[in-house]
């Protein structure tokens, strides 16, 4: 078996917060560096601390304010960029159909959305004062890049190649009530409204060279 020579090794290891020093005869593998890693110290906060924010009493003019509730997972070990489009399937659903949906879906990621979004119901009721769990839809679902450890690949000729293992963050804001009708602002028109469009455009046609 060909081993490696330390002096580019050392060079990669020293990126790191921890340098692990290896000895002259001693395979390289990624497992070393994936040690040094610890998932807790690349945990995002500033998303939960809308769940501490405490708001003013209302009058009895305003409209009363919806419960919410925020949740995340963070270290997700899957690619944010997949990740994304489980994120955007579940905007603008019911919890309810936002977990019956995620069953159906054979991506990887999408049983750490569902576990996300029970955890987030659950948390409504015990702790922010939700009466139904079922009476909540998902107004945010967004996903953020998480920590990148970079390990290395052997290959042959005694050369070396880098890897990189990503993982990402998946947030998630549950709000009380019943989701609105069109969830993007530009969504699409109605056939009748089309259809009107359509004849109002024909109608303003102009002919050039015509009487």
């Amino acid at each position: 078996m060909t081993l490696f020579r330390t002096r580019p090794l050392l060079k990669l290891v020293s990126q790191y917060q921890s340098a692990v020093v290896l000895p002259a005869a001693t395979k390289i593998h990624t497992s070393a560096f994936l040690q040094a890693w610890k998932p807790e110290d690349h945990e995002p906060q500033k998303f939960l601390e809308y769940n501490k924010k405490i708001y003013p009493p209302q009058s009895p003019d305003e409209a009363p304010r919806p419960a919410f509730v925020c949740h995340q997972r963070s270290n997700i070990k899957y690619s944010p960029w997949k990740m994304w489009y489980i994120a955007c399937l579940v905007r603008g659903m019911t919890v309810d159909e936002a977990i019956k949906q995620l069953k159906f879906v054979l991506m990887k990621g999408a049983k750490d959305v569902r576990e996300t979004i029970e955890e987030a119901r659950d948390l409504a009721v015990k702790e922010h004062n939700v009466e139904f769990a079922s009476n909540l839809w998902v107004a945010e679902s967004f996903v953020g890049k998480g920590h990148v450890v970079k390990g290395i690949r052997r290959h042959g000729r005694a050369r070396f190649g880098r890897v990189e293992y990503f993982h990402c963050h998946y947030f998630v804001r549950l709000e009380e009530g019943k989701p609105p009708k069109h969830y993007y602002q530009h969504h699409p028109k109605e056939p009748h409204q089309q259809l009107e469009d359509w004849l109002q455009q024909m109608r303003k046609r102009k002919i050039t060279n015509s009487i």
